[in-house]
């Protein structure tokens, strides 16, 4: 299933389907030469619309409002918190640089720190493996551990799963590193738009989570005038991910796991 969903991973691109439409206006032969036309001004229609940012973020909102983010009072109820790799960015940029390199979803990774700063008592699980065909045998976990250690966050506190390569690999290894402190009360952080698939496998593996939602792409409404290009192919490749992959997850939901 990993290796399939890497493989069809250009579905969730709109570009992609841009080039299937002036592709195919390309390869019809010339007695269809109408329907060639129409093809080639739909594709470049959608590519015109792909830009408005309204559009991507009606399909974000619904994912992102889904779960609140907890109160601040509450947090100390909590014995950690789990934080899902995805904020890391590429290895080989560690391996030459030297430095941790951070994604668009860093609030993963600065939020997790100003918890473990404000409650001295939560503990920390960073579950993240390589999550790529090609591997380079640089986990996101060691990458984390020198993001954690530069924080100045004393690292008894943490603990690394390095195994998994997506969400309902998190969940599984997280239950299995965690045994039946899972049971206890956690708190999960991820994307927001990515929250409602990973709860879903931490549910099913019967873990205690609490969703802390983070990386919000989306404010209350977002006016069409907005524009952007480069913004929406983002925000649209995430919508599209994100709801096909809670599709897909649904399809073929892990097993609960008895303790």
């Amino acid at each position: 299933m990993f290796i399939l969903s890497k493989l069809l991973s250009a579905l969730t691109h709109p570009l992609f389907w841009v080039a299937l439409c002036w592709a195919a206006a390309l390869l019809m032969p010339r007695s269809w030469r109408k329907a060639s036309v129409i093809l080639f001004w739909s594709g470049l229609t959608l590519l015109g619309l792909l830009g408005v940012r309204a559009i991507p973020d009606a399909l974000l909102r619904p994912l992102e409002n889904r779960y609140p983010v907890p109160p601040a009072e509450t947090i100390d109820q909590y014995v950690g918190i789990i934080v899902l790799g995805g904020a890391v960015g590429p290895s080989d940029v560690y391996a030459t640089r030297g430095q941790v390199p951070i994604s668009d979803a860093a609030e993963r990774m600065t939020v997790s720190v100003a918890l473990l700063r404000q409650h001295p008592t939560l503990q920390l699980v960073f579950s993240g493996g390589e999550g790529r065909l090609i591997t380079t045998g640089i986990s996101e976990s060691e990458m984390a551990r020198v993001f954690y250690r530069e924080q100045g966050i004393e690292m008894s506190r943490v603990q690394f799963e390095s195994r998994s390569r997506n969400t309902r690999e998190n969940a599984l290894y997280i239950k299995e590193l965690l045994a039946q402190r899972c049971k206890e009360p956690w708190l999960l952080i991820t994307s927001a738009a990515h929250m409602p698939r990973a709860m879903a496998e931490f549910q099913a593996t019967g873990c205690d989570v609490t969703p802390y939602p983070v990386d919000f792409r989306t404010g209350g409404s977002t006016p069409l005038r907005e524009y952007s290009m480069g913004e929406s192919l983002r925000r649209w490749e995430i919508a599209i991910h994100e709801w096909l992959g809670l599709w897909v997850y649904g399809l073929h939901r892990a097993p609960r796991l008895e303790p």
